[in-house]
């Protein structure tokens, strides 16, 4: 009773609106195409679907692709449903009317993958117009995974409505794409090539790719067609002839072993092929008795290496462009070796700023170790826990600073006290008594460094803890398609360049610059003139861990915050501070620079293998000392002790 009820209601609704036109009667009229649908015959639904103009009709297409609509087996009547156990919530595909029935007596439309493709490529068409800006963008999407040259038509007549810049230039580009690959006319498809000279993306140099594919084969005369490559056999012969086998133009090679199978099953009166079994001692022979047989067709014939050069050399080894018109295969070629081109110079170019980023970050890493390493001779091992010091440093913080900008710019400050008195107290309760001493300094502070890693260890545990970035660090800055880099390693660029201009100018122009240069050339004669050396070491050394600490919140956004992260830094700061020259800001600069590209270089060479890439990089390093010992930057005076 309650099913027809439910047929009626849908019944007076069907006739209420039967003045004009609707979806459903639409739909009815080829009622058994969509219950069950073809690839090759529901284009004829799709047509008058598009033809009609109805707003519900996208909605049904996607709900149609999405085998959400049902079909009542007493009226053949179609809804859009959503099924809850053995309960249907039914909606109405013209007037939106929702009622409920039970599943029995509803069968579920369930399109194959081919239809639903179809499906798709037909709502395309409504999607390039639709209002909603999402919605069109889809639909660019859907075209640029499987283009066909019927979206042409219909992309190029949404152009003029199109009024968002960014989604009317992406249009434009399928546009030219869809025109270079199916367009008609072949001075507007070389145009269409031609225009994406310029265009460096992937999807243009798959265009490009797709429009010269071509399809190797073989034949004893050249082939009718577009050649794109006539191949020599003599390359591969081997290869070149099993090519030959399959396309039925020589005979298969005959091995070995098949040879004498053939022979021991055609023995007949002690002899194979006329010749006695005595005499089938060698190779040659039992060549010759195989012979025999082939010319009496009892065995496939025996094929020889003249025979095979002789075929090679009257068979032709093509690849044939699947588009037939030399012209546009032509502009096709000359436009992807143009973008290639260009794209070999822009990956040089993101190559450059990879090793400029990388020098940064080793250049950062290094200047507080060009401090008291260089300007001071201490060889100190815990300069890496300096760097881990800070960036833990930076962790804390963003635990009671919610706001990670306000937290950074909380952290560099204080990072740079705790290292600076971290550095301080070391230097007072250690290393004052090692001066000149570099073995005990050396062993001595990599034992500090140690205890400062089970420290950390202790505190904070073994997992990485997370320095987050600011929000407008986030993502990279996109020059182009091939050339980008991170906002944070444009910062730690920037961060770099700024201690660099702070540590000259305190070197340089500052009163502790000059008695830090003073003491560092001659702490005999700085004392005589009222300096006090064990002031200034003291300062010095707490300057270079203080910039070690600020380095490690920079990192720190870069790279994991762990116990051992010092330890990635300190033999990359020693080598950048040695091959840069000892006791040279600028050196610690171009021992940084050099590198940093050198690292990037060597893993472009062989991407695969970072650990060996390093340990080309320092060998590399060892040479440059042995002809250069001073560094790039060699000192233009020493200290009166040498």
């Amino acid at each position: 009773m309650v099913r027809v009820l439910l047929s009626l209601f849908w019944l007076l609704v069907s006739v209420s609106l039967a003045s004009a036109q609707d979806l459903q009667t639409i739909l009815q009229t080829h009622a058994d195409e969509v219950a069950k649908p073809s690839r090759n015959s529901v284009g004829v639904v799709l047509d008058d679907m598009v033809a009609s103009g109805l707003p519900q009709v996208p909605v049904f297409m996607e709900q149609w692709a999405d085998r959400n609509v049902w079909q009542e087996d007493a009226t053949d009547f179609f809804f859009i449903a959503s099924e809850d156990g053995d309960t249907l919530a039914l909606r109405d595909l013209d007037s939106g009317l929702e009622t409920t029935a039970s599943s029995d007596g509803f069968t579920q439309l369930r399109p194959n993958g081919g239809v639903r493709r179809v499906i798709g490529t037909a709502l395309v068409q409504f999607q390039l117009s639709d209002p909603d800006p999402e919605r069109r963008q889809s639909a660019l999407d859907s075209i640029a995974r499987r283009s066909d040259a019927s979206q042409l038509a219909p992309l190029t007549a949404s152009l003029e409505r199109e009024d968002d810049p960014a989604l009317r230039a992406r249009k434009e580009q399928l546009i030219s794409f869809l025109i270079a690959r199916f367009g008609e006319d072949t001075q507007a498809r070389i145009a269409a090539i031609e225009s994406m000279s310029a265009d460096t993306s992937v999807e243009a140099r798959a265009v490009l790719s797709q429009i010269l594919a071509t399809e190797s084969g073989v034949a004893a005369a050249a082939p009718d067609g577009n050649i794109a490559t006539i191949h020599d056999p003599t390359d591969d012969p081997a290869a070149s002839y099993l090519k030959l086998v399959d396309a039925g133009l020589a005979p298969a090679i005959v091995p070995s072993s098949d040879i004498r199978t053939a022979l021991e099953a055609n023995i007949s009166d002690g002899r194979v092929g006329g010749i006695p079994l005595a005499q089938l001692d060698s190779q040659e022979m039992r060549n010759e008795a195989y012979r025999a047989l082939a010319r009496d067709e009892v065995v496939p014939p025996l094929v020889t290496q003249d025979d095979i050069t002789a075929a090679l050399e009257n068979a032709v080894f093509y690849d044939l462009y699947t588009e037939d018109d030399p012209a546009i295969t032509d502009a096709a070629r000359a436009t992807l070796d143009a973008i290639e081109t260009q794209v070999g110079v822009e990956q040089t170019v993101d190559l450059a700023l990879d090793g400029l980023s990388l020098a940064s970050i080793y250049f950062l890493a290094a200047i507080g170790l060009a401090i008291t390493f260089g300007q001071m001779g201490v060889i100190n091992m815990a300069h890496g826990e300096f760097i881990m010091m800070g960036a833990y440093t930076g962790y804390v913080v963003q635990l009671f600073v919610p706001d990670y900008t306000v937290s950074l710019l909380i952290a560099l400050p204080l990072a740079f006290a705790v290292t600076f008195g971290a550095g301080v107290a070391m230097e007072r309760l250690v290393i004052r008594y090692l001066y000149h001493r570099p073995l005990e300094t050396l062993l001595a502070t990599f034992g500090i460094s140690i205890a400062l890693q089970q420290i950390a260890k202790s505190i904070f545990g073994t997992q990485a803890r997370p320095l987050t970035s600011p929000d407008w660090l986030g993502g990279a800055l996109m020059i182009t398609d091939n050339i980008q880099i991170s906002y944070i390693r444009i910062a730690i660029f920037v961060l770099a360049l700024l201690f660099l201009c702070l540590l000259l100018f305190i070197l340089k122009r500052t009163r502790l610059g000059l008695e830090v240069r003073a003491v560092s050339q001659n702490p005999g004669m700085a004392a005589s003139m009222g300096i006090n050396p064990d002031r200034i070491n003291m300062m010095t050394f707490g300057l270079g861990s203080g910039i070690a600490g600020v380095a490690g919140v920079g990192i720190g956004l870069y790279a994991q915050v762990t116990s051992e992260m010092g330890a990635n830094y300190i033999v990359q700061s020693f080598m950048t501070v040695v091959v840069g020259g000892v006791g040279s800001v600028f050196g610690t600069l171009a021992g940084a620079g050099l590198i940093g590209f050198l690292q990037k270089g060597i893993e472009w060479l062989n991407p695969s293998n970072t650990l060996a890439a390093q340990t080309y990089m320092i060998l590399f390093i060892i040479l440059f000392i042995q002809f250069r010992p001073k560094g790039i930057v060699a000192p233009k005076s020493r200290a009166a002790a040498d």
